[in-house]
Parts: C-alpha cells; structure tokens; sequence
C-alpha cells in the first residue's frame, strides 16, 4: 500500500482515507488501491463496513487534468479505460461503504462519492458534475449512480449545468444522507458504519448484494459508453477551451465545434 492510502480496522469499521492534499485528485494509480483495498476487505471477517474518507481541503476535486498535458489520444483512452476497470471493480466490493464527504466531491470524485452506499456531509461541501462546463461526457458511472439517487431531471440538471450542489441541498435533493458540522463529518460517517457493523454481518452483505444486483455489471456498460463519448468528445475545440478556462479561472467560450 502507497503513501496516497491508509488502511486501518476497529470496531468492525475500516478506515480507508486518501492522502492527496488538498484536492485529493485521482487518477488510474489511486482508483487501483481503492479497488485492491476494498477487495483486501471482502476477505478481512473484522471489518463489517467501511468508512472512505479525505486528508484536505476536499474529498476529491476529480481528476488531474494538468498531469496529462503531453499525453496523445491513444494514451488518454487506454488511461481512462484502465482506470474504469478499477471503477468497475470499487463498485464490486462487497461491503457497505460510508462516504464521509468534508469538502468538494467534483467530476470524477463525484463518482467516487457515488460508489459508496451512504454519504455524509456538510454545508461546506460541493458536489458538482461539472463535465459540460468542460466540454466533456460524465464518466465513472455517474450515467447511472446519479439519476438513481436524484431522479432523471435533477441529474439532467446538474449535468447540463456543472452547478455546484451545496451540502445541505444535497440532502434535501437525495445526493447525500445526513448533514452535520464539517467537524463532526467523520465522526459521524464511523458513528454510522458502526450501527452498520451492529448487525449480522453475513445477512447485510447478503441485502446489500440483493439490492445491488446488477450494478457493477451495469457500470462496466455504462463507463464503455461514457469512454466512448468521452473520446469523441475531447478532439473537440470546446473540450481544449473548457480546460484552458478552468485552469485560468475564468468562463469558457464555447464555439459548439
């Protein structure tokens, strides 16, 4: 196991953080340890339920486009395609996850968020699925996890737009589960993996399994999809605007080429 993620079990409940301060940006390397690890955990009879958590600023700022600058098409799609093996296998793992989500949880890290079976949060955190504002296709499964938690106009909405969901919204709209003290976030995302934990572990897992029949399969053809329309779509003048104003924080001017 890398620097960029700990590992440690008590009470039944698993802590598995992200040390990428602050943004905590992901890429193939870190998507991969989350998988091994939470494949690490379906074997481990201590750990019940598992908290995945942030060192930051953020949760996860979504992935780290200025790594890539240099990279050729061909690269990125072999990339991305790699990195939604890893994101077909994070959704395999078989234990409850709880996200405890602090700060923002953006594009990909939205994803990420989404993979979990619960979230916590607060009002200082952002979920936003900002890929339109850079003239881009939402990717990490987020074709699927997201309108099954907000419902098809809601998801089209913060598709379209990229706006930024405050924490308390979140709540309200069904995107997050439980709003608290940015303080208390972590607290309460291990406070609820123990309740988690309280129950027969081998009927939970069996629940689980039972109402997520299908899902990992369903993200491995949805993320084909998206990697698909992602590729199409990043040889667009609009996809090199859109990453140009981001990175000089500003609004795009998109010519729809």
């Amino acid at each position: 196991m890398s620097n960029d993620i700990t590992l440690s079990i008590a009470n039944h409940v698993a802590t598995v953080e992200i040390h990428r301060p602050p943004n905590n940006f992901f890429d193939y390397d870190l998507i991969r340890e989350i998988a091994d690890t939470y494949q690490k955990l379906d074997d481990e009879t201590g750990c019940r339920a598992i908290v995945l958590c942030s060192e930051g600023k953020h949760f996860c700022a979504g992935a780290n486009f200025q790594s890539r600058d240099s990279w050729g098409q061909e690269q990125l799609d072999n990339q991305a395609r790699q990195l939604y093996v890893e994101a077909v296998r994070v959704f395999s793992g078989r234990k409850p996850v709880v996200a405890a989500v602090h700060g923002a949880a953006i594009g990909g890290g939205l994803g990420l968020a989404l993979s979990a079976d619960f979230r916590v949060t607060c009002a200082e955190a952002r979920f936003s699925a900002n890929f339109a504002r850079l003239g881009f296709h939402q990717g990490f499964g987020l074709s699927i996890t997201l309108p099954r938690l907000v419902g098809t106009t809601k998801a089209s909405l913060m598709l379209f737009t990229g706006r930024r969901v405050k924490g308390d919204d979140a709540v309200a709209m069904g995107l997050a589960d439980e709003l608290v003290a940015q303080s208390e976030v972590r607290e309460r995302a291990h406070g609820l993996a123990r309740e988690i934990a309280g129950s027969a572990p081998l009927a939970v897992q069996s629940i689980r399994a039972t109402l997520r029949t299908g899902l990992a399969e369903e993200i491995a053809r949805i993320t084909d999809h998206e990697l698909a329309q992602q590729s199409g779509l990043r040889t667009s003048d609009d996809f090199r605007e859109g990453i140009v104003a981001m990175a000089e924080r500003r609004e795009p001017d998109f010519k729809g080429r």
